[in-house]
């Protein structure tokens, strides 16, 4: 990060906060409001986590006010974030002066911590190939941002807020202006975007969320995940007490984990692919009970519901066609063949550890389900659906019987994840703590 302070997730931010943070709650709360409403949402941002998003909402407003800009410039980076919801020239207030008011409110709340308080100096980030990256995107938006905004004026303040003010601030102003306005972003900007929030800490929502992104087609692809994806995913998240009141809301929650880089829908291309796959295979109603019931630690026991798992993958397969008929409804889902490449080296894990799976038990308390079943279970997988399914299906399992791993095998794993082009994090919350370090 290019601050002195951490990044802002490290600081318990998940979404936009500070100056940014407040404009954003105004825009949603309406338009046209007075200044005593729009200082009472000020007091609510300030007031969040104990009072620790006060920090940042008056550093925000004092990195404008110890800056040179002239009134016009703070006029329309304000107004530009929060679109109609309050203008402080109808209220004879000048912007300098409804900034003064924020941080106002800001001290006022960190002095009910310590009532000695002064506000620090302010630290504006001001690297220039940094800041120069955010401004070039600026130029590159100028025609859509100018014509969707009315006002003339907003490109060249938001550049010089970022270049002359506070980069870091200056981004997400910019980020705002986009948002209040609908600007539709391609998706390669979008990326250099995040590459640019990530490089000042911010959490990817806070480029992400409201942004009206040109995304690529939906696929059943695995780009930018991080870690677990698809039918291994889904079993993860029912595992017991994770998941919702009901088996169709569980898999409608587990379909919106998009995350960040991959299109909406995209999650749930690969859970059909997955699923499908399986009921094309020829596996027995048995082994794919087996299969469910282990990966998720008997934490939706569909043999005690009555529901066989081909029964339980169809209406898998039903929620992920409705889901992408509503979010990706050009997409037509299909199953492309599987790659056998790496089908040898993956039996030969699972063959490797199953000594230890011997006399193991999966839900030990409540009909208890035997290792070396799952285990053979997970080779039917490798040799007649997919190895790819089959190696994730094997690291969930490694991770509910807590087998150890040797040092020698989690290279081999590793080596195999590249090949599958698994994300960075998919073994180190999987089967990382398994291993036996020396």
């Amino acid at each position: 990060m290019t601050r002195e302070r951490p990044a802002y997730d490290e600081l318990g931010y998940g979404k936009d906060f500070g100056l940014t943070g407040l404009s954003e709650r105004l825009a949603l709360a309406g338009s046209g409001m007075g200044p005593a409403t729009a200082l009472g949402y000020a007091e609510e941002i300030a007031d969040r986590s104990e009072g620790d998003e006060a920090v940042e909402l008056g550093e925000d407003a004092r990195r404008l006010l110890a800056s040179d800009l002239p009134e016009r410039v703070l006029s329309a980076v304000w107004l530009a974030s929060v679109k109609d919801a309050f203008d402080p020239g109808h209220h004879e207030m000048s912007c300098r002066e409804w900034l003064e008011q924020v941080s106002a409110v800001s001290t006022a709340r960190l002095r009910q911590r310590k009532r000695s308080y002064t506000p620090p100096p302010v630290r504006p980030v001001r690297d220039e190939g940094l800041c120069e990256g955010v401004a070039a995107e600026i130029r590159a938006t100028a025609p859509a941002l100018v014509r969707a905004s009315a006002l003339p004026e907003l490109v060249d303040a938001l550049e010089r807020v970022v270049t002359g003010a506070d980069g870091d601030l200056g981004t997400r102003l910019f980020l705002r202006a986009l948002k209040t306005h609908s600007v539709s972003v391609p998706y390669e900007r979008y990326r250099r975007l995040q590459s640019l929030g990530e490089q000042f800490g911010f959490p990817p929502a806070v480029v992400h969320d409201g942004l009206d992104i040109i995304w690529p087609p939906v696929s059943a692809t695995r780009q930018g995940v991080a870690q677990d994806f698809g039918l291994s995913r889904l079993a993860r998240l029912f595992s017991a007490g994770r998941h919702p009141r009901t088996p169709r809301a569980a898999v409608e929650n587990a379909l919106i984990g998009d995350g960040y880089e991959r299109p909406p829908g995209a999650e749930a291309a690969v859970v059909w692919e997955d699923a499908h796959r399986m009921l094309d295979s020829g596996l027995s109603d048995a082994t794919i009970t087996v299969l469910w019931l282990a990966a998720t630690d008997r934490g939706h026991n569909i043999d005690e519901l009555g529901v066989g798992g081909r029964e339980w993958l169809a209406q898998v397969v039903e929620v992920c066609e409705d889901h992408l008929a509503r979010v990706a409804p050009v997409y037509v889902p299909q199953a492309s063949p599987a790659s056998t490449d790496s089908g040898d080296a993956v039996l030969r894990e699972i063959r490797d550890i199953a000594p230890l799976a011997a006399g193991t038990v999966i839900s030990p308390a409540f009909r208890p389900l035997e290792g070396t079943t799952a285990i053979d279970a997970l080779e039917q997988v490798v040799t007649r659906v997919d190895p790819d399914l089959g190696f994730r299906l094997f690291l969930r399992t490694l991770e509910i019987l807590g087998l150890p791993v040797t040092e020698e095998q989690y290279t081999r794993y590793q080596r195999l994840s590249s090949d599958f082009k698994y994300g960075a994090d998919h073994l180190l919350f999987s089967v990382d703590h398994l291993v036996q370090r020396t």
